[in-house]
């Protein structure tokens, strides 16, 4: 814990400082003057406003197309019977060991294609696929008791009823979970927005930290400003779902 919390203490501290203390040897961890105006400053420099409002939309969205994607997808290779579904579900799953990297070009292709460039579609739609949040709700429907559903099955409930009323509903610790997994990953995506988001009042607030970070001078100050900015909303998630991201993680691994 304490490896994992000092460069966000390191961040905190580092954004009251100047550029020359920040970076001055021996290190100090407190600074001598308390800069509160580097946050003044930095959001003077940039439209924080607006990249906030774009972060918010493009993650919300995703996180509502992709927990409806992946969890009817889950239920799909949880519970309904079809030929070849063990296998395709291994095929799909195999599409985890291609790093994003290696599709980047035609990912791009098709986006320009579609029109979607200097578009926020270009990161809400491919948000709304994800192979991680497919496996990861299946092996949790694989842990409600089959009862539940013969039971509703009995009083005539049809495959939508029963995904919502007993799947569903029975499945709050791991859509938590997931809903944390998207979000943290949407909120501090970089690489797409960069190759898609050409016109800056479309960026994101990842995108709005390369301001402060040039080819021959940086102001990390600044850059620790905005970063411990952009870090809040992600903590402010995590501490409403943190019970039920334990549950999730826990009971996701249980069965399959």
């Amino acid at each position: 814990s304490l490896t994992m919390i000092t460069p966000f203490v390191w961040m905190v501290l580092s954004s009251f400082k100047s550029d020359g203390e920040m970076m001055a040897i021996p290190m100090r961890w407190l600074p001598t003057v308390w800069r509160t105006d580097n946050y003044v400053t930095t959001f003077n420099m940039a439209p924080w406003g607006r990249y906030l409002v774009n972060t918010l939309v493009i993650t919300g969205s995703s996180v509502l197309l992709q927990l409806l994607v992946a969890s009817m997808a889950a239920y799909a290779f949880a519970r309904l019977q079809f030929k070849l579904r063990n296998l395709l579900f291994v095929i799909y799953l195999s599409t985890m060991m291609l790093p994003y990297q290696v599709t980047m070009v035609p990912s791009f292709i098709i986006i320009k294609n579609f029109g979607w460039i200097d578009n926020h579609l270009s990161l809400i739609v491919p948000n709304a696929f994800s192979v991680f949040g497919v496996f990861m709700l299946r092996q949790f429907f694989l842990s409600i008791p089959t009862e539940l559903e013969e039971a509703a099955r009995i009083d005539g409930c049809g495959h939508l009823r029963l995904f919502w009323e007993i799947i569903m509903k029975n499945s709050k610790p791991a859509l938590a979970t997931l809903t944390l997994f998207i979000f943290k990953g949407v909120w501090n995506e970089f690489l797409r927005p960069m190759l898609y988001l050409n016109k800056q009042e479309l960026w994101t607030m990842s995108l709005g930290l390369s301001k402060f970070q040039g080819n021959y001078v940086s102001m990390w100050s600044n850059l620790m400003c905005g970063a411990v900015v952009t870090v809040i909303p992600v903590i402010i998630v995590f501490m409403f779902t943190q019970r039920y991201f334990i549950e999730g993680i826990v009971a996701s691994g249980i069965k399959g």
